[in-house]
């Protein structure tokens, strides 16, 4: 497989990942991530597995309304992608939010083994108190 083909593969990949948590397809998301998949968070700093990262996901879906991820630049690399990108979405109560991120995601094998996020925490912190007060 040449180095095209190899870029085509992980972009789609990544494309698939980022539409199904749009979408908030968790059986997809499950189906990219390896199942040692560890996913790690700068404002915590705790390295999550894929089920509890699922379980976030859940979460976010049942709180934000009309995700959308707004891909601001994606570099290739060698074990996969570094992206930049701003998450979109709506609060109960109709309040617009928006994060500020950037991704590391290591790409093994074909399926997503190890993201490293970056997030804007004064922006995750207001999803996440619209989340708790939304769950009761």
């Amino acid at each position: 497989m040449d180095d095209q083909q190899t870029d085509r593969l992980i972009d789609d990949l990544i494309d698939r990942f980022f539409t199904a948590i749009e979408a908030g397809d968790i059986d997809t998301v499950r189906s990219l991530y390896a199942p040692h998949a560890v996913i790690w968070h700068n404002d915590d700093l705790v390295e999550q597995s894929a089920e509890d990262n699922l379980k976030v996901l859940r979460g976010l879906h049942r709180t934000v309304a009309d995700l959308r991820y707004e891909v601001v630049r994606r570099a290739r690399l060698d074990d996969g992608i570094l992206q930049q990108h701003v998450l979109h979405g709506t609060l109960p109560g109709g309040t617009a939010v928006t994060l500020h991120a950037a991704m590391y995601v290591r790409i093994e094998d074909g399926r997503i083994s190890r993201i490293d996020e970056y997030l804007d925490s004064a922006h995750r912190a207001t999803i996440r108190a619209a989340r708790e007060a939304h769950s009761g």
